[in-house]
């Protein structure tokens, strides 16, 4: 009996132990367009609190899979969830940070943000009607700058990917034939090209493919030192990606709670706008509302805490009048 009774206090301990470890743990996965920064993020809030932040980056399509089968925390998807699919999954849906998907190549002799294009030419090229960088068509508003005369290897995401719904979703909204032909999404059938799975991926293979093209989030292009392009918006203005004009186009965003803050920033309004920018969204299990309440507590720290280590890493906090509207939101859904 002695026994017995010391075993029961044993495995009492242990599960003790295990129920602690596990709360300060918080698991998510999904877009690797956000990875930097949730990870500089979650780096500060464990010194902090102790509370680790295991995060997948796995690809939107990943994250939004993951969370509906209920086998994480949280998800993460660039590709956000419209209302009547979060009613039907029972998701929340709330932005976190925001940022801008940049074409890159590896073209010798140009340095970053020299290529100049428009929405058209790079419909064109990812369609593979283009096929050299000394295309009439990219010298005529590339004057004097030397472009190599090699066939143009096209790189996209072979991963659902929030990342590649911002780019196609730019494409299908400036280019009638790419709609017609590829289409929007986290997984469309590219015409042309070669496959990279995320972020990571695709910034390799085009740091190692002379004559490449691509498309990653920014921070990816500034960490592999890619040649990332000027291109013009909607107001016909070139303009060169970074942390202004990525601010120019959220500032054009109306984010509704009422729709679950669902919403597209690409081909933006406004003078200085980048056209590829968008809002990386987290998702949770309506359900969940423990877990949710320790997540909460997180984002709520780094939107606190957090803006000045976004903008280092060239992504644009939320206005202050969005992340209230985000704290009402977790409180009427009773997890703040």
């Amino acid at each position: 009996m002695k026994y017995v009774l010391k075993l029961a206090a044993a495995i009492l301990l242990v599960l003790s132990f295990t129920d602690v470890n596990a709360a300060e743990i918080l698991n998510g996965a999904g877009a690797t367009f956000p990875y930097p920064v949730y990870s500089a993020w979650a780096y500060e809030y464990s010194k902090i609190t102790g509370v680790k932040l295991n995060y997948q980056s796995i690809g939107s399509g990943g994250g939004v899979r993951q969370v509906t089968e209920r086998t994480v925390d949280f998800g993460a998807s660039d590709d956000p969830l419209k209302p009547e699919q979060l009613q039907k999954d029972k998701l929340l849906q709330f932005p976190a940070v925001i940022g801008g998907v940049v074409p890159v190549g590896n073209l010798e002799g140009v340095n970053p943000g020299q290529l100049k294009l428009d929405s058209d030419m790079l419909c064109k090229i990812f369609l593979g009607e283009i096929k050299s960088w000394n295309d009439g068509n990219i010298k005529k508003i590339n004057p004097g700058l030397k472009l190599p005369q090699g066939e143009i290897t096209v790189v996209y995401r072979s991963d659902g990917s929030g990342t590649t719904a911002i780019f196609t979703h730019y494409l299908a909204e400036t280019c009638p034939r790419w709609k017609d032909k590829a289409g929007a999404g986290k997984a469309v059938k590219f015409p042309v090209g070669i496959g990279g799975k995320g972020n990571e991926g695709v910034a390799n293979y085009v740091k190692r493919t002379p004559n490449s093209i691509g498309y990653v989030e920014f921070a990816y292009a500034k960490q592999n030192k890619l040649d990332y392009t000027q291109l013009k918006n909607s107001a016909g203005n070139f303009v060169a990606p970074g942390f202004e004009s990525f601010e120019d186009a959220a500032e054009s965003g109306d984010f509704d709670p009422k729709k679950d803050f669902y919403l597209w920033l690409t081909n933006a309004p406004g003078k200085g706008s980048w056209p590829i920018a968008g809002a990386t969204f987290i998702l949770l299990a309506k359900e969940k509302t423990g877990s949710n309440k320790n997540i909460i507590k997180f984002f709520d720290w780094a939107f606190k805490n957090g803006d000045n280590k976004a903008k280092e890493l060239i992504y644009v906090p939320l206005p202050k009048s969005l992340k209230e509207k985000l704290r009402a939101y977790w409180k009427a859904n009773g997890i703040y």
